[in-house]
């Protein structure tokens, strides 16, 4: 496969079921080295950020965990050719878009107007990826769509949790009293503690619906 042509298809909402079983080693070689820049540019202005963070490989653990999650979820459902490596490969290609958040945008704007394109940046990258998600189980699951949002979802709302409790960006903020040492990412850290809500909120639907839709599942492999 042209490498490029796969990645901009992906990208784009044009890959097939077929082309992503050609996921190989080198593609999956390339998206790892751009989930490992793209997490190194996410840090690499941010005084705060830890070890880890500045070397790129908190993004490439995360992948490998995310990829293993959507993985499991989706087994009950018994997916034909539905493999580890292929998830893994997509979620590591998907990585693309955080380049985004490497824009130094806090050194040529106020803390306030920064906050404001941070905010954008995140709702535009969390969308398209969610996006991408969906597009990727709806062409490899053949699943029905209310089942594709449901473990779609899922993913999504651990994602948010897990964000809000680590508190990737170290703000310092006092409910009480508003916030201290504001920072570029302060209506970004407050935007993922209101979807933190939101996903506990979603936590017990989502699971109602996931078991029924493997319920549901089997039944028909039965019948």
């Amino acid at each position: 496969m042209n490498i490029i042509n796969t990645i901009i298809k992906l990208l784009t909402f044009r890959l097939k079921k077929d082309e992503m079983l050609l996921f190989d080693n080198k593609i999956f070689i390339v998206g790892l080295i751009g989930t490992w820049i793209v997490g190194m540019g996410r840090y690499w202005d941010d005084p705060k950020a830890e070890l880890l963070q500045h070397l790129g490989m908190g993004s490439v653990i995360y992948i490998f965990a995310l990829a293993l999650f959507i993985w499991l979820i989706l087994l009950p459902f018994k997916i034909e050719n539905w493999k580890y490596f292929t998830v893994l490969t997509f979620i590591a290609l998907t990585s693309f878009p955080a380049i985004f958040y490497a824009i130094p945008v806090e050194k040529f704007y106020s803390i306030k107007t920064s906050n404001i394109i941070n905010v954008w940046f995140l709702a535009i990258v969390a969308l398209w990826r969610l996006a991408l998600l969906f597009y990727f189980l709806k062409q490899f699951t053949q699943l029905k769509t209310w089942n594709i949002i449901t473990v779609t979802l899922m993913p999504i709302c651990l994602i948010i949790s897990t964000l809000t409790i680590l508190n990737l960006h170290h703000v310092v903020f006092n409910v009480m009293g508003g916030f201290r040492e504001p920072t570029a990412h302060d209506a970004t850290y407050m935007i993922l503690m209101l979807l933190t809500g939101l996903s506990i909120v979603l936590t017990i639907p989502l699971l109602i619906s996931y078991g029924m839709g493997i319920y549901y599942r089997r039944v028909k492999n039965v019948g």
